[in-house]
C-alpha cells in the first residue's frame, strides 16, 4: 500500500512528491528524527529568481542551501569504502559520495546535472541499500515544469531536456534503477518560487544574524 499519505499536506502542497518501495512509511517510522529534520529543510526552501539567473558554478546556490541546513543538523557528506574479495585478493570497490547522510538515511540533491547523475545516485542508493548500509534513499530535484520560469527568465538553455528534472527521474525510478532501496523523491515546484531582487537573499541573512 502507498504510503503517500504520511508526507504533511503542506510540503505535498509545496513540492511534487513520488515514493519507491513505501519510502515515506520507512522513513517517517524507521527514522522519525531524520524524517523530521527533512521535512524542516523543505519547509524552509523557497526558489529565488535571483538564484536562478546567477551562475551556478560547480554547484548551485540552490543546492548548497539544501546541503548547508542539512550539516547544520548533523548530516554529513558520507563515502563508504566497500570491496570485494576474489580468490582471497582484495578489490577496493569505493562508493560514490553521499551529499548528505545520517543514520542510515541518504539524501542526494540534483538541481542542474547531467541526467545520468540519476543514474550514479539510484545505483549507489540500490548497493547500499543491499548492503545494509542505508535504508532509505531521498532525492530532492527540480520539477519538469520549471521549464518556463528558466524560459522566461532568459535561462532556458542553461536548464536543457538532457540535464536533471523530475521527467527525467520518474522514468529510472519505475524501471527499478533503484532495485530494492526505498526511494522517496520531493520535486522543487513553482508554488516555491519568490521574484526577489539580486542580493535580498544575502541582507536578509544578514538582519537575522544580529538578533
Amino acid at each position: 500500500m502507498p504510503t503517500l499519505h504520511l508526507v504533511p499536506k503542506d510540503i505535498a502542497e509545496l513540492y511534487e512528491v513520488h515514493e519507491w518501495r513505501n519510502a515515506a512509511g520507512v522513513l517517517s517510522t524507521s527514522r522519525p528524527t531524520e524524517w523530521q529534520e527533512v521535512l524542516e529543510t523543505l519547509r524552509l526552501f523557497r526558489l529565488y529568481r535571483s538564484e536562478i539567473v546567477s551562475p551556478g558554478g560547480s554547484k548551485s546556490k540552490i543546492a548548497n542551501r539544501f546541503d548547508a541546513e542539512l550539516k547544520q543538523r548533523g548530516w554529513v557528506e558520507k563515502q563508504f569504502k566497500t570491496a570485494i574479495e576474489l580468490d582471497g585478493k582484495r578489490l577496493d570497490s569505493p562508493t560514490h559520495k553521499i551529499d548528505c547522510y545520517k543514520n542510515h538515511v541518504a539524501l542526494e540533491v540534483e538541481w542542474n546535472n547531467k541526467d545520468p547523475f540519476y543514474d550514479r545516485d539510484l545505483n549507489n542508493f540500490r548497493l547500499l541499500f543491499d548492503l545494509r548500509a542505508i535504508e532509505v534513499g531521498i532525492i530532492i530535484t527540480r520539477c519538469s515544469h520549471l521549464q518556463e520560469i528558466f524560459n522566461a527568465l532568459g535561462r532556458g538553455p542553461s536548464y536543457g531536456n538532457s540535464t536533471t528534472h523530475m521527467d527525467k527521474l520518474l522514468t529510472r525510478i519505475d524501471g527499478g534503477a533503484g532495485g530494492g532501496c526505498p526511494v522517496l523523491v520531493f520535486g522543487i515546484s513553482k508554488e516555491l518560487y519568490i521574484e526577489d531582487e539580486a542580493g535580498q537573499i544575502e541582507v536578509t541573512a544578514s538582519e537575522g544574524s544580529d538578533d
